[in-house]
């Protein structure tokens, strides 16, 4: 596959499915037996005026960085060697059974001991703080099979693992392959060494895992995307309301499926369809900029200059209020894409033949009937919710960057 090329022709090799539930597929396909829903358009008449927004947002989802950069006690989790010995053990009776990786699952993967600690991080994840690091995974000891299976099985504890892009790849790797951060209407920034702005993904938890660091840069940032709301509506509420209006387009970059148009349009902030009414955030500046091959040809409206100067207020706003963390070989950071946002400083990779900075990358789904937030999408309740979808392409879980 070409640099860039985020999708391949598989009209031939891709079996067709028709018009069935998701969590209805045939476990030849999908070897769990359900499907990664997709990106979706909102349900535009479920969507909330801005006079129905909260003027300020209370509780354990909005937090300060003072709070957490001098109190690594508060998120962070070394593994004990009970848990790693749990999670060794378990990995090699999973890898022996011969089930393929992208059929991992919570009943095939016991952890009696350590899922108890997954079990109150998950809920923290969804409802608390929304991050936590975990420290002294065996990365370097490890084989990638070995480190793969243990960290995918550690995901299944928090939620469903979805497609992260138009090749079905369900464990992801962000590592520069050397595609051109320049041409963001096609290249997803994770496979370059480009910052990434603050932005959210199309899961509602992602997971990083650290197998390599950079010789420079690559760190983390974190923002409580309620206290960026509460810090809004002080400082700029016109920029607030603006960003609840369903007038952002945001890009595919080409991984549709067939009939599908190539970007959906959305507000930033939403409030809950139903649920508890949580303000929720969906935002990633890349995939706003990138679209001007439409705009240009009169397709959608292109970006208005309030509409620039929002975008840019709450990148400055996030970076403001951010909290700044490093990623060491060996590290897991898990962060809730709903009222968080996270970015990555630019970086520089040591000279080769040493490995290049590399990130075991998971997207997991925590459908509505699970504790989920209650979303106002068509798919709000499918279990592999979110994430890439491209026609039936089959779920893969690569050792390494394709």
């Amino acid at each position: 596959m070409a640099p860039g090329a985020l999708i391949e022709d598989l009209s031939d090799a891709v079996p067709r499915i028709g018009p069935v539930k998701n969590e209805l597929v045939p476990r030849d396909i999908f070897p769990d037996g359900i499907r990664t829903s997709g990106q979706h358009n909102p349900l535009y008449d479920a969507l909330a005026p801005y006079s129905q927004f909260p003027t300020e947002i209370s509780g354990p989802t909005v937090w300060k960085a003072e709070e957490y950069a001098n109190h690594p006690e508060r998120w962070v989790h070394r593994f004990t060697p009970e848990e790693i010995q749990e999670l060794s053990d378990t990995a090699d009776r999973f890898i022996a059974s011969g089930t393929p990786l992208t059929g991992i699952s919570k009943e095939n993967f016991h952890l009696p001991k350590l899922g108890k600690v997954l079990h109150v991080l998950r809920e923290d994840l969804l409802d608390g703080k929304g991050f936590i690091l975990f420290k002294g995974f065996p990365a370097g000891q490890w084989d990638q099979q070995k480190t793969a299976t243990a960290y995918m099985g550690l995901g299944t504890y928090l939620g469903y693992f979805v497609s992260q892009n138009g090749r079905g790849h369900v464990l992801g790797h962000v590592k520069d392959v050397g595609d051109d951060a320049s041409q963001i209407h096609k290249v997803r920034i994770y496979r370059t060494t480009a910052r990434q702005f603050f932005h959210t993904d199309d899961s509602d938890i992602v997971g990083l895992l650290c197998v390599h660091r950079a010789a420079e840069g690559g760190e983390s940032d974190v923002v409580s995307s309620h206290h960026v709301w509460n810090t809004l509506q002080r400082e700029h509420p016109d920029v607030a309301e603006l960003l609840t209006q369903p007038i952002w387009y945001f890009d595919r970059k080409g991984e549709t499926s067939h009939g599908q148009e190539e970007w959906t349009r959305q507000p930033v902030f939403y409030l809950e369809n139903g649920g508890k009414r949580r303000v929720y955030c969906k935002w990633d500046p890349y995939y706003v900029r990138s679209l001007t091959r439409f705009s240009d040809a009169g397709l959608i409206p292109p970006l208005s200059q309030k509409q620039v100067h929002a975008l840019t207020v709450l990148e400055q706003t996030c970076q403001r209020l951010s909290l700044h963390m490093i990623l060491e070989v060996g590290d897991i950071q898990f962060l809730s894409n709903a009222h968080l946002l996270h970015a990555r400083t630019a970086y520089k990779d040591y000279p080769a033949p040493a490995p290049r900075r590399h990130l075991y990358r998971l997207w997991l789904a925590t459908p509505e009937g699970e504790g989920g937030w209650a979303l106002p999408m068509p798919d709000s309740a499918e279990k592999k919710r979110g994430g890439i979808q491209v026609n039936n392409t089959p779920p893969r879980a690569p050792l390494d960057a394709e």
